[in-house]
Order: C-alpha cells, then sequence, then structure tokens
C-alpha cells in the first residue's frame, strides 16, 4: 500500500513540469520562428537525400506504377498524420510537442518512449547524412579521403546550431527554397524530356511502362505475387522519403504567435509536398527504366550517380547539368544533417521540462539556446566515421533502416495519442470547431493511417523471410527498433509505475489559458494600422537598405507583416 502510494506521489511530481508556464527564466525558449520559416520548414525539411537518390532503390525494387502507387499512398498517411498533429498542436503550441500530448492524452511511458525514440532516431540519422555529403563529394572527386568532408561538413552544423533559432529558421528558409525550385525546375525539365524536348529530340513517353514494365518482380519471384512484394517493397523507401514532416510541431515552441501560425503551416503544407514528391516520381518513372544499372548503386553507400535525377539527365545527354543536380543534393543532405541536430536537441529540451530527462538538460541560454542539449545530440556526429571502416556499409544501412523504421514508430504514436484526445474531446463534449485548427477527416483518416502503419512496421523487413534470403544482420537492421521502443516503454511504466490516462483525468486546459493571455497581448500590442507614407518613413529609420526591405516583402508574402509587437 505504502509502496504504491509513494509510486503515485513520484508520478504526480513528474506531472508537474506539464506546466510549461512555471518554468525557470533561464529555460525558456524564444518564440523567434515566423510564419514564413514555419512553412518552410515543413516543406523543405522533408526534401532530402530521401528524394534525390532513395527514389532509385524505390524504382529498382517497385517499377515505375508501384513508385508512383507507393508515394501516393504514403503521402495520404502523411496527411492525416500531419493534420492530426496540427490540430493538437495549434491547440497547445508546447516545447516537446508530441512527446507531451502522448503524456498528457495516453500514458507518460509512453510519452517518454515516444520522446526518446525520436531523440535517438534524429540523433543517429545526423551521421548518415554526414556520410551522404561525403559521398556526393566523390562525384567530383575520390582522392581525397571521405573522412575530411565529414569533417568539413559536420563544424558548420555543429557550429550554426549556437547562432539561435532565428539564425536556424532562416537559413533552412533559404536551403528550402534552394530545394524547392531545384525540384519544380527538375520535374519540369522531366516534361520536356519526356515530349522530346531534349538534346536527342527523342520521345520517350510511357515508353519504361512498357518495356520493362509498370513493375518489378521482386527477387526475380515470378506473378502477380512478385510484382506485389516488389510495390510493397516501396513503402519503407517512401516513409523514409517523407520523415521529417512532423517535425513542424516540434518547432511550436519557438514559434511566434503560434495560434495563427501553425494552422497556416499545416495548411497547404501537405499539398505542396504531395506535388513536390508524387511529381517527381512520377518524372523518374517516366525517364529512367527501372533495370538502369546506376539504380543498383542506391541500396548502399552510393554517390551522386545513384540519384535518378542524374541519371535521366545524363540518359537525355545533357552536359553539365548532373553537377548542378548533385549540388542541390550536396545541399540537401548538409541541410538535413542541420536539421537533425536541431530536432533531437528540442526533443531532448522538451523531455527534460517534463521531468523525462536530466536537469541539466533545461538550461537554456538569455536568448533561449538549450546548449546542453545541442551538446549531446552533436555528439552522435562522428559516428559518421566507423562508416570508413571495412565494415562500413553495414552500418550505414543499420542507421539507415533504424531511422526509417523509428519514424513509423513515431507517427503510430502521434496517431494514437489523436484517437485519445478525440475521444476525450468527444465525451467532454468540446466543439472542435472553436479550435484553432480542425483536421479533416477524423476519426476515420486515422483509423485507416495506423493500420495502415502498423502493417508496414511489422512487414517492413519480409524479404528477410524469403525462401533462401534470410540474414541475420538484415532482420535486425529491420525490427530492431520495435524493441528498443518497448524497452523504454517498459523501463518507465515499470519504475515509474505509470497508468493509462482516463478520459477523466485528461488536461484539455493547461496551456490554453495561458497562451490565450498572451495572444491578447500580442493583440493589445499590435501597431494600429498605418498609412504607406507612415510605413516608409519607419522603414528608413528602423529597417534601411536592401535586406531590410526585401525581409519586410518575405514577411508580407508569407503573412508575417502583423506580428510586430511593441517592445
Amino acid at each position: 500500500m505504502g509502496g504504491g502510494n509513494k509510486g503515485s506521489i513520484r508520478h504526480r511530481n513528474r506531472l508537474r513540469f506539464l506546466d510549461f508556464t512555471n518554468q525557470p527564466s533561464n529555460a525558456v525558449l524564444r518564440r523567434n520562428l515566423k510564419a514564413r520559416h514555419l512553412v518552410m520548414i515543413a516543406i523543405g525539411g522533408t526534401i532530402g537525400t530521401g528524394l534525390f537518390i532513395g527514389t532509385g532503390d524505390a524504382l529498382s525494387n517497385g517499377g515505375p506504377l508501384g513508385l508512383l502507387l507507393g508515394y501516393s499512398i504514403m503521402g495520404v498517411v502523411v496527411f492525416n498524420i500531419l493534420t492530426a498533429l496540427g490540430e493538437i498542436a495549434a491547440l497547445y503550441p508546447v516545447s516537446g510537442a508530441f512527446t507531451v500530448y502522448a503524456t498528457r492524452f495516453v500514458d507518460p511511458a509512453l510519452g517518454f518512449a515516444l520522446g526518446w525514440t525520436y531523440f535517438y532516431s534524429y540523433a543517429i540519422t545526423l551521421p548518415t547524412e554526414l556520410v551522404a555529403c561525403a559521398l556526393v563529394i566523390r562525384y567530383w572527386t575520390t582522392s581525397i579521403n571521405s573522412g575530411v568532408w565529414i569533417t568539413v561538413a559536420f563544424i558548420p552544423a555543429f557550429f550554426f546550431n549556437f547562432l539561435g533559432v532565428r539564425f536556424y529558421g532562416e537559413l533552412e528558409f533559404w536551403f528550402s527554397v534552394t530545394k524547392i525550385t531545384a525540384v519544380v525546375a527538375l520535374i519540369l525539365l522531366g516534361i520536356i524530356l519526356d515530349l522530346g524536348g531534349g538534346p536527342t529530340k527523342d520521345r520517350i513517353g510511357f515508353r519504361y511502362w512498357d518495356d520493362p514494365g509498370p513493375f518489378v518482380q521482386f527477387n526475380e519471384i515470378g506473378g502477380a505475387w512478385g510484382r506485389f512484394l516488389g510495390f510493397w517493397s516501396v513503402f519503407v523507401q517512401a516513409a523514409f522519403s517523407y520523415n521529417g514532416t512532423e517535425t513542424v510541431a516540434l518547432t511550436v515552441g519557438e514559434a511566434a504567435n503560434p495560434r495563427r501560425n501553425v494552422p497556416k503551416a499545416i495548411k497547404g503544407v501537405f499539398f505542396r509536398i504531395a506535388l513536390f514528391y508524387i511529381g517527381s516520381v512520377w518524372v523518374i518513372g517516366l525517364l529512367v527504366p527501372s533495370n538502369d544499372e546506376n539504380l543498383l548503386l542506391s541500396s548502399g553507400m552510393s554517390d551522386g550517380n545513384a540519384s535518378p535525377f542524374v541519371i535521366a539527365v545524363r540518359r537525355a545527354g545533357i552536359s553539365g547539368l548532373p553537377s548542378v543536380v548533385n549540388t542541390v543534393i550536396l545541399l540537401s543532405a548538409w541541410s538535413a544533417g542541420n536539421s537533425d541536430i536541431y530536432i533531437a536537441s528540442r526533443t531532448l529540451y522538451g523531455l527534460a521540462t517534463i521531468g523525462m530527462a536530466p536537469k541539466i538538460f533545461r538550461y537554456c541560454t538569455d536568448g533561449g539556446l538549450p546548449v546542453f542539449c545541442i551538446l549531446l545530440s552533436a555528439a552522435f556526429g562522428p559516428l559518421a566515421y566507423i562508416t570508413l571502416s571495412s565494415g562500413g556499409n553495414s552500418v550505414f544501412g543499420w542507421l539507415y533502416n533504424i531511422s526509417s523504421i523509428t519514424g513509423l514508430i513515431t507517427w503510430w504514436c502521434i496517431l494514437l495519442t489523436y484517437l485519445r484526445f478525440y475521444v476525450g474531446l468527444k465525451q467532454r463534449k468540446m466543439d472542435r470547431d472553436t479550435f484553432p485548427y480542425k483536421a479533416p477527416f477524423q476519426p476515420w483518416g486515422t483509423y485507416f493511417s495506423i493500420y495502415f502503419i502498423t502493417l508496414v512496421i511489422f512487414l517492413n523487413g519480409f524479404d528477410v523471410f524469403l525462401k533462401g534470403n534470410f540474414n541475420a544482420s538484415d532482420f535486425i537492421a529491420a525490427y530492431i527498433s520495435l524493441p528498443i521502443f518497448i524497452g523504454f516503454y517498459a523501463f518507465y511504466k515499470l519504475y515509474m509505475k505509470t497508468k493509462f490516462v482516463s478520459i477523466p483525468q485528461m488536461d484539455f486546459d493547461t496551456g490554453r489559458r495561458e497562451l490565450e493571455e498572451m495572444m491578447d497581448f500580442e493583440e493589445k500590442m499590435a501597431r494600429p494600422k498605418r498609412t504607406r507614407k507612415e510605413k516608409i518613413k519607419e522603414g528608413i529609420k528602423t529597417k534601411t537598405g536592401y535586406f531590410g526591405r526585401f525581409g519586410r516583402a518575405l514577411d508580407r508574402l508569407f503573412g508575417d507583416k502583423d506580428e510586430d509587437i511593441h517592445d
């Protein structure tokens, strides 16, 4: 009896940290991210090596139609995840995001497991992106050891994360603009080449959908079963490519005017991502045959030659452009590594604020920088040097697979959290129409997505069970993430003796009242509408110069014009 009470008291002491308004002054993130930062981070953060290189592996396994269907179906799943998460994040824009939500609406043990799993997922993704940078550079030169390029990529990413969230937001904004521009240009170029507008004047059309065919016989297994397995294999790669779309929720703790900007970042962002991804894989399937030998390079530690975009341009006979494409791939890989440190550090900070990580990780500088979180997150970067050894390719594959499956586990937990949140709202008779953002197609979209993700998680390593194809290393890489997640959950469950959060215990109030007061304050302090002459006069006094005017133009373009408040 006494032991149970002690565990209950200890559990309640942990839950006190859910009140994010009661943090010490030196442990506060600054809300310095604007709407344009949030939108571009949500879009550009997902465009990386998964799209530029990984789609080649998916094409070689699934064929052009399998590739298109796989990315489209996974896109629907991502849409449901983003909208469900957006509804909660707009209502409770706190540091830690879905870790806090899982703790509040499902089980503190789930929040602990989700938070630490998500942290190590992005921490170990950092070395894979650093390795990707080094491998892409090998497109131009192989005379310099890859370890040099890993160092060159790691040091700037490490130091840039110490320059504050506003610098990070601005940097990622421009990287995202570059990546989006490149993807749109490549899609348009692909359409032109397919219609015969290239140097060879060869009108390709749907030639490669006829020969070698719309699907691939996976592992040379004949019939419809072999084609289905090839199609199914696309989903893991698609998940890795889409992985990161949920990171917009982690930025809400540093977003200005979150009630307005979070819905703005969620609304429409999926459709832009769908345009870039589905448009890209459609063009790739038209221009590159699934049996192109260069695609086989994309299944391991490959350089830019394995990119289906590079292959398409080279097949079209356009010289010089492959180097441009590889430059974009290099920037994408480095940008992803930079984001990995940011995401991992903010996840760790969120865990610390709710008592699920050591208190030292709650420390922030006066500028709102969680320095110890950044240091620990960046400490995983040197793992990239392990890939320089003789078994480096296996290590790279392990890290890659663990990151992919951990992302799927994260999505599953987000959807479970939303279902509990949704049921709690129904029982409390709370009107979702009054929320800053209301997710469409709910709860049916969540039911479909959580069922589908469950299938992909458990069947992602199906190929190791094929006759004569079992490999212990591949089996562990495919499924190691599950016992790690369960281990985190069981540890916290048993140690803290937590209980499943019942509907009457769900906290729908903490954070809403304080945020509403903050919003009222911002509205009261907002500058009154000024005449054009007054705006020009103030601009001369406060934001002179080309960059000042250009920055204000970007703010107006993305709807940030009314965010300025008096000091």
